[in-house]
């Protein structure tokens, strides 16, 4: 098909995209396994290597958190709350629920831990400063933040994308830079990759992926043949999984053991992700022609509470695994799994009841 044919003038894809809810259901199931793991593998490494790379390397990386944010991104296009000042105000809510998960994640755990178990505990405090890591929520208010400014003064695609690679390739320079203060260090860690452990997901190396979201969103939404928009989804993503093997076996890249070369992201990295996510997407939509409607409606329940269930997961894991390690359960790879799986299901009815709490107070 032409591709002055294949995109409308008009918006033709309005509503609930169900490839989008398919992929942001995979990226919370996908994260919720690599931290049921990961807290898992702090009581225990019984687990088998090729399950643990797959769920935490492979899974649990650029088919996770690196799709959520694109998919951010393109939700910007389809909602109906994509005012300037709605994006910022929203921004500062993410950043601050970004606080909270710490407190679940960090703080709260510390605590447990050392009245159940009487002794320390595998979560690092860093004296505290953990409180202000930046993981995912924090990132994605500050990236909210910064799209609503720049779509207050109405900034284009191309200068958006031109902003986005600068602030990628500043944060790849940047990596493991070291302010010689752990508050210094702290601050600057909402935007580069710092010393000292503190973030996860610096914004100048992430936000290409919501910027890029953004711009292929507004492709996506006009294209008038699904069928055609996607049709190159199986050749990008062996393209992209040619490279992440390859990046990561002979100079270091986001599948490597050092998680590091995947929280601070070169910009190379990032061009394969974007490729991914594509296919991902893609992928996604081919499976939306197979699935049962109930199947797709549990995808569309995931994705449409996608933020709460990604709060109460972190709720859930550390003091639920915390509770069963002091009952003598050995974690393994059939412990975590189950585990895995029946924390999606309580942080999602968890998620569903705060929903229609918050509804019945409206």
């Amino acid at each position: 098909m032409n591709v002055s044919k294949l995109f409308a003038d008009e918006k033709v894809n309005t509503g609930r995209q169900v490839e989008l809810d398919i992929a942001k259901g995979l990226s919370i199931i996908f994260m919720i396994f690599l931290h049921t793991f990961y807290v898992a593998g702090a009581f225990s490494g019984t687990f088998d290597p090729n399950l643990n790379f797959i769920l935490m390397n492979l899974l649990g990386r650029p088919y996770a958190a690196v799709v959520f944010m694109f998919c951010m991104g393109v939700g910007l296009v389809y909602s109906r709350h994509s005012q300037w000042d709605v994006m910022v105000k929203r921004g500062v809510k993410l950043f601050l629920l970004g606080l909270l998960v710490n407190v679940f994640e960090f703080i709260l755990p510390h605590f447990v831990a050392q009245a159940v178990l009487g002794h320390g505990t595998p979560f690092p405090i860093a004296g505290g400063l953990l409180l202000f890591c930046v993981d995912i929520l924090a990132f994605a208010g500050l990236s909210f933040i910064l799209l609503g400014i720049l779509k207050k003064y109405e900034v284009s695609n191309r200068k958006l994308i031109v902003l986005a690679l600068a602030m990628s390739i500043v944060g790849t320079m940047a990596k493991g830079v070291d302010f010689g203060s752990p508050y210094i260090n702290l601050f600057f860690a909402n935007f580069i990759g710092c010393a000292g452990g503190f973030t996860a997901f610096p914004l100048f190396n992430w936000f290409i992926f919501p910027v890029a979201g953004y711009v292929w969103g507004q492709y996506s939404i006009r294209a008038t043949d699904k069928n055609e928009f996607f049709k190159l989804w199986p050749h990008m993503l062996i393209l992209a999984l040619v490279y992440f093997f390859a990046s990561s076996a002979f100079w270091g890249g986001i599948l490597s053991d050092d998680v590091h070369f995947y929280y601070f992201l070169n910009t190379v990295d990032a061009f394969f992700c974007i490729i991914n996510c594509y296919a991902v997407i893609g992928m996604c939509y081919w499976m939306s022609k197979k699935m049962p409607d109930f199947i797709i409606k549990i995808f569309t329940t995931l994705s449409s509470n996608v933020n709460e269930i990604y709060i109460a997961q972190w709720f859930l894991i550390p003091l639920m695994l915390i509770d069963y390690h002091a009952r003598g359960i050995v974690f393994n790879d059939v412990t975590a799994f189950i585990f895995s799986v029946f924390i999606i299901v309580l942080a999602t009815l968890i998620a569903l009841g705060i929903k229609k709490l918050k509804a019945s107070r409206s």
